[in-house]
């Protein structure tokens, strides 16, 4: 009875998060088709591929760090637990694109503890990547807090601040410490999915292509700050408004484009997570994986 009571919980948080990317969707569509019907077809289906390449190798980076963590996870399985509960943050607050990944985590046979800081150390090395590039949409000074922020990314300091985070939350420490080459390899990842957002807004916006990767990193990164609106609405947009009339579009139509990157953001996040959504826990013959036994939360 209580597997049965989690299991419709688990749906009923799926469908609630949907719901939200959905109205946000809706919200924005008037205004949204209304710029794409100004751009060249081209444009826009190439726009939307980057932002879906660009999720997957996020996602990449994310298995990259949960594998550093315990018994590889397996592209396919990862990407359902992290596409999937992504969609979370599509919810107004912190934590519920965290809580809906590690249930599905718990589902495929991980510990939540295990999810939770694979998510958070993914979520560190991605802003220190997204520093250097935010400088080239403003002022180049700002390269100064890459030169501290880069000795986050050195894996004693990574693991050093897990471990206090699972300490402080009350969870189960770390299976095991991660090593220099998984770090390099997320954070290489998480460069080349803030490069290809860039290109997203390149082909929309057709501004200078520096600007726009260094457009999107400030932006993304500015709505992740906003943790209690959904998805980082409103905060983005200005970011996105204030760097392309900076860049001379003006502000009408800088803000079109910054709706029409937000709608298009949303589409990406849905028909990845219902992609990865469509993939099976555990093989075809039912035998778990190795090393992929369900362990305590």
């Amino acid at each position: 009875m209580k597997t049965r009571i989690l299991d419709v919980a688990r749906w009923a948080a799926l469908v609630l998060v949907i719901g939200f990317a959905v109205r946000e969707l809706a919200a924005n569509w008037t205004e949204f088709w209304r710029t794409l019907r100004g751009i060249a077809w081209e444009s826009s289906g190439l726009s939307l591929l980057a932002l879906v390449a660009s999720i997957a190798v996020s996602t990449y980076g994310w298995q990259v760090v949960v594998n550093g963590l315990g018994a590889p996870v397996g592209y396919r399985r990862g990407a359902r637990i992290c596409l999937v509960g992504q969609l979370g943050k599509y919810v107004p607050g912190s934590v519920w694109a965290y809580l809906l990944q590690m249930e599905l985590g718990r589902k495929a046979g991980l510990s939540r503890a295990r999810v939770f800081t694979g998510s958070l150390v993914q979520f560190g090395i991605g802003l220190v990547a997204a520093l250097p590039l935010a400088v080239l949409a403003g002022p180049r000074t700002w390269l100064l807090a890459t030169i501290p922020a880069a000795a986050v990314l050195h894996p004693k300091v990574l693991s050093w601040g897990a471990s206090r985070v699972l300490k402080l939350a009350r969870r189960p420490p770390m299976e095991r410490e991660l090593t220099g080459r998984r770090t390099v390899t997320a954070f290489g990842a998480a460069l080349v999915a803030w490069c290809l957002q860039g290109v997203h807004l390149w082909l929309l916006a057709g501004s200078d292509l520096l600007t726009c990767v260094g457009a999107m990193a400030l932006a993304m990164t500015a709505g992740t700050f906003a943790f209690l609106l959904p998805s980082g609405a409103g905060v983005r947009e200005a970011v996105l408004v204030a760097v392309l009339t900076a860049a001379g579009i003006p502000a009408g139509q800088a803000l079109a484009y910054a709706l029409t990157s937000r709608v298009m953001f949303t589409v990406a996040d849905l028909l990845t997570a219902l992609a990865a959504a469509g993939t099976p826990w555990r093989p075809r013959s039912g035998r778990p994986l190795a090393g992929m036994a369900a362990r305590p939360g």
